[in-house]
Formats: C-alpha cells, sequence, structure tokens
C-alpha cells in the first residue's frame, strides 16, 4: 500500500490567507482601508489634473493673492491667503493629535485616547467651520456654481469692472466661470470627506468610552480612523498647492 506524501506547500494552504501567512503581517480591515484611500487617491487626483488642464489651457486665470485676500468677519481685503494658511494649520494640527491618539491607543491609554481624540474632532470642525465661512465669503461676492460675479451682465465693460479686482492680466469669464465650478467642486468634495472623518472620530470616541476596545483587547480601530484622517490632510495640501499657490 502506498503512502501519500503531502508535500510543505500543501501543509500551510489552511491558514486563514490560503496562502499560509499574510505577507505584509497586516490586520484585514487595514488593508481594506489602504485599498479604500488608494482609490479615493484616483478621484482627487483627476479632479486636480482636470484643474490644472483647465488653468493652463486658458490664456488667463484668476490670482489667487487677489479672490483669497480676505479674513472673514475681521478684514474683506489686504490680507492674502491669511485665513487659508491659519485653515490649513488647523487640519495639520488635528493631524498631529490623531498621531498622538494612536500612539495612546498603542499603549491602551484610554484616558490619553479620549483626550486627543476630543482635540482632532475639534480642529476638524474648526477646518470646516472656516471652510463654510470662506465659501459664504466668496458666494457673497457672486461666485457659485455656474456663475461669478459678471454672471448676468450683457455689457463688456460692466463684465470687465465685475471681474477686474480678480486678475492680474487680461480678464476671462471663462477662466472666472470655470475656476468657481472647480473651486467648489473640489473644496466641496474635500469637505465631505473631512465632515464623514469628523462623524467616524465621534464614533470612535464613543466606543472608546464605552470600553469597545479596552474589551477588544486592542485600539487598531483608532489606526484606521487615523489612516483615513492623515489621508484627507495629506489630500489638503495638494489642493491648497493647486488653488491657493500656483
Amino acid at each position: 500500500m502506498s503512502t501519500t506524501t503531502v508535500s510543505h506547500l500543501d501543509k500551510v494552504k489552511d491558514g486563514p490567507w490560503s496562502g499560509g501567512k499574510s505577507p505584509w503581517n497586516l490586520e484585514y480591515g487595514k488593508i481594506m482601508m489602504w485599498f479604500f484611500l488608494i482609490s479615493d487617491a484616483f478621484t482627487f487626483s483627476a479632479f486636480l489634473i482636470y484643474y490644472g488642464a483647465q488653468k493652463f489651457a486658458q490664456p488667463t486665470w484668476i490670482d489667487a493673492d487677489k479672490i483669497f485676500q480676505s479674513i472673514p468677519g475681521i478684514a474683506d481685503s489686504g490680507q492674502p491667503l491669511v485665513f487659508v494658511g491659519i485653515m490649513t494649520f488647523i487640519l495639520i494640527m488635528s493631524s498631529v493629535t490623531m498621531v498622538l491618539a494612536v500612539e495612546a491607543g498603542h499603549r491602551n491609554s484610554k484616558q490619553e485616547v479620549v483626550k486627543w481624540m476630543l482635540w482632532t474632532i475639534l480642529g476638524g470642525l474648526c477646518f470646516v467651520g472656516c471652510q463654510a465661512m470662506e465659501w459664504s465669503h466668496l458666494h457673497h461676492q457672486g461666485f457659485w456654481f455656474g456663475r461669478n460675479p459678471a454672471t448676468g451682465l450683457t455689457d463688456p465693460d460692466a463684465i470687465a469692472a465685475a471681474l477686474q479686482p480678480y486678475f492680474s492680466k487680461e480678464i476671462s469669464y471663462t477662466a472666472a466661470l470655470q475656476f468657481s465650478n472647480l473651486f467648489f467642486t473640489i473644496t466641496g468634495f474635500h469637505g465631505f470627506h473631512v465632515s464623514v472623518g469628523i462623524l467616524l472620530n465621534i464614533i470612535v470616541l464613543f466606543m472608546t468610552l464605552n470600553n469597545t476596545f479596552e474589551r477588544r483587547g486592542t485600539y487598531l480601530m483608532i489606526e484606521k480612523v487615523g489612516l483615513y484622517w492623515h489621508f484627507v490632510d495629506l489630500v489638503w495640501v495638494f489642493v491648497f498647492t493647486f488653488f491657493y499657490l500656483i
């Protein structure tokens, strides 16, 4: 009677990966989060590439220093990029507090996780609030989806006068309209991501307060939500560069 010999490769195929062992030694949920973030990065990349294509296809474009020179509720002009600089600082600091929350989770320190998650949520709310103020200010100036300050005007001189404060070179109604559409679309899409991140952080905070992670014996969920939050922060760096600096 012959004896069947089972090779080593066949023996290891009974693990959860059906290949023996995870090659990266990563938890399933964390890998799925990375897959989601990569796919979302493609979406943001498409938006920003389209914005760049439209901008450089036009002979002229709105000057960021002229359209973003106000601090809503404080100064209407003369403070170029100050307000968006404050917004960016707030979001970056919220990313720092998220790092501290993840680090506290590695040490199973519930109180510190709660503290840093609260600061992260507060930073996110401040950023979204600042973005809403900026949107309101630009809307008051005449910018919106499908609109710019010259929309509805027919006289060329009136159109030029309405758009002149926002251009350094020649004036283009089409460029102003494209800028308006893309600005509200892309920053709105990012703001939606920040809002989702705030909601996730609030859920995780309540789970922490409810001792959910202590019963599980791990705070890995904090790290997974942190990956999303850092992604949102990184995307803003590119949005900030495209719209406010270039």
